[in-house]
């Protein structure tokens, strides 16, 4: 039979997708091969593969939010949002794992880490959460490097959406404007409708990175307790840190300072 995967073969689903190359990137390390490694490799390299979606959308959606296309922007963000849900709820399928069947091939992973993942931290700095020394970490890796420091030096997320909440007549200039730009938005809803959707939707990124980083320190803890990252951090201990980060510091604010007064005041 001739090569059905070849230059010249009939468009199939296999070859489309790449089917054959696809399944031949689980390579484990363990030996005599540890049952669920390769769990843990497809679940890794699928959260990647959904990485690489959330910054298309995330590029599509700064580049919209700069030409005030707003029904665009958001609708981008819903794409975003629903792919985190997924991420959100995928961490528990590593819970199948015995931690015993964990223990078999971590080891074999050092010095690799979570915290080398390149596309996650390319979401964070687009997002608009942007650590020098972060950056900085990564300066030996002449593949990340020039990646994370071109989106570190570009406009993020959140750098769009203040722009484009200036256009709309609002100020935002200084953090306490954008607060009270948006208890003004909180307030009346319908003077802005797609703004004010934009922020609900912005928001609610900031939550599912938040529950995504949670389920993942849950899952550590369950697997390992409070041992080591194998990438030499403190594990659980750095990881709890990570739940303090936001992209949108200012919309959460902005619920503290809202009151039924505000109301009255902007439908003056």
């Amino acid at each position: 039979m001739a090569n059905q995967y070849g230059e010249n073969a009939p468009l199939s689903y296999n070859k489309y997708l790449k089917v054959p190359d696809l399944i031949g990137l689980q390579h484990t390390l363990s030996d005599p091969e540890s049952h669920d490694e390769l769990l843990f490799i497809i679940i890794h390299q699928t959260y990647e593969l959904w990485f690489k979606q959330i910054l298309h959308e995330l590029d599509a959606c700064i580049a919209w939010m700069g030409e005030d296309r707003l029904f665009r922007a958001n609708h981008s963000l819903r794409s975003i949002l629903s792919i985190e849900r997924i991420l959100v709820s995928q961490i528990h399928i590593l819970e199948t794992m015995a931690p015993i069947g964990f223990l078999e091939f971590r080891d074999k992973l050092n010095p690799a880490s979570g915290f080398q993942s390149m596309q996650f931290r390319e979401i964070e700095f687009a997002s608009g959460a942007k650590d020098e020394l972060i950056l900085r970490s990564f300066q030996d890796d002449e593949y990340a490097y020039p990646r994370l420091e071109k989106r570190f030096s570009s406009p993020s997320l959140a750098d769009a959406f203040w722009a484009l909440v200036a256009r709309m007549g609002f100020s935002a200039e200084t953090y306490e404007d954008r607060v009270d730009a948006i208890v003004k938005l909180l307030a009346v809803p319908e003077k802005f409708p797609e703004l004010y959707n934009m922020q609900d939707l912005l928001i609610e990124h900031d939550e599912l990175i938040i529950a995504w980083r949670y389920n993942h320190i849950q899952m550590v803890e369950r697997m390992l307790g409070m041992k080591r990252g194998t990438g030499g951090s403190e594990g659980v201990g750095y990881l709890m840190t990570t739940l303090k980060k936001k992209f949108f510091p200012e919309l959460w604010e902005a619920r503290t300072h809202l009151s039924i007064e505000d109301i009255d005041n902007e439908k003056v």
